[in-house]
């Protein structure tokens, strides 16, 4: 048995395995007879047979004060600042914990990360408790950024990340312009603080700029923006397209040979290229993207990688190979480059 404990605290955030073996205690059978107090003999009761599976072998723990530990449940509360241990005891353990925790020096701080914290016993069974650290200050969870983009999808719910701190807030989703409130109706929109507002099957009439409202106790306080976008690109390998520019070279010029994409917004493309007749060709290469809106305020992403060839020679001339590359698959094209 491995106990494995995860400790963020003000100064650094350590992680350590221990392995404790205890001397074995004589179990009793179950023909022993106990004594009382009285001097009078109990009959001794079965033992009752663990189910390995049951909640009650739920070992993701918080360690407290004196050696007191406390059992974990779906959601935990804490103030900011404070020193959170946490104790996995199993077999082949692991740990999920927010990124953030690996750059700050308290958790929590300054309304820091509310986010599951996860541990893994054997390889089937995960034991997992989301931490709030309350701030009456930031009843959100900070944004690096002003405004994130969302984008909407019709095969797929979409969320708008304004958590909380608090999950006793009370929190409103609202569109910019016009001024208008979403109502949470428990179908197509709902709301869970630890993921902020769910759009079940969200459509092009809920692009715009949104930002969230939250009250506690005090006075309401308004989330970072969030942009969100439609888009309408089927998922798959890339389609790709490429052309050369100019359309007719001779020795001694220079080409540009471009391969494009047009993907969804959040796919980025890895491009390879391979140069006629040589294993590699010193030449310039460009990488892009851009967002772009398509049809009926669609939005995709086009990625492009160039390829600039100076000064040709005749080992130049020849079919020009453009791989592009996302996780859905991978797409080969190529172009003939001749003298003219």
């Amino acid at each position: 048995m491995q106990m494995d404990y995860k400790t963020l605290d003000a100064s650094q955030m350590s992680q350590s395995g221990l392995c404790q073996q205890q001397q074995p205690k004589r179990k009793k059978d179950p023909g022993d007879s106990r004594v009382r107090a009285g001097g009078k003999r109990v009959k001794p009761r079965p033992p009752k047979n663990k189910d390995p599976g049951s909640r009650g072998q739920s070992l993701l723990t918080q360690v407290l004060e004196k050696g007191r530990f406390l059992r974990l449940g779906n959601t935990t509360v804490l103030s900011p600042g404070r020193t959170l241990e946490l104790r996995c005891k199993g077999n082949n353990i692991g740990w999920e914990y927010p990124s953030i925790c690996r750059r700050t020096t308290t958790l929590g701080s300054a309304a820091g990360d509310r986010r599951w914290k996860e541990c893994s016993k054997d390889s089937d069974r995960t034991y997992s408790s989301y931490v709030y650290f309350t701030d009456k200050d930031s009843l959100f969870v900070p944004s690096p950024i002003h405004v994130e983009l969302v984008y909407l999808r019709p095969d797929r719910p979409a969320v708008v990340p304004c958590r909380v701190t608090d999950p006793q807030a009370r929190v409103s989703l609202h569109r910019e312009v016009p001024p208008e409130e979403i109502q949470a109706n428990g179908t197509g929109v709902t709301y869970d603080p630890t993921r902020g507002f769910v759009l079940e099957s969200p459509g092009p009439e809920l692009q715009g700029v949104f930002y969230c409202r939250a009250q506690s106790r005090g006075e309401p306080q308004i989330s970072t923006k969030y942009q969100l976008l439609y888009v309408e690109v089927p998922s798959g390998a890339p389609f790709v397209s490429v052309e050369m520019s100019p359309d007719f070279v001779s020795e001694g010029d220079s080409v540009n040979v471009s391969c494009s994409v047009l993907g969804e917004p959040e796919e980025p493309i890895d491009f390879t290229w391979i140069h006629p007749n040589q294993a590699s060709r010193p030449g310039q290469l460009l990488s892009s993207w851009r967002l772009v809106k398509r049809g009926l305020g669609h939005t995709a992403r086009i990625s492009q990688s160039v390829l600039s060839v100076k000064n040709m020679s005749s080992r130049d001339f020849g079919s020009y190979i453009c791989k592009a590359k996302n996780k859905y698959g991978e797409t080969i094209v190529a172009i003939n480059v001749q003298s003219g």
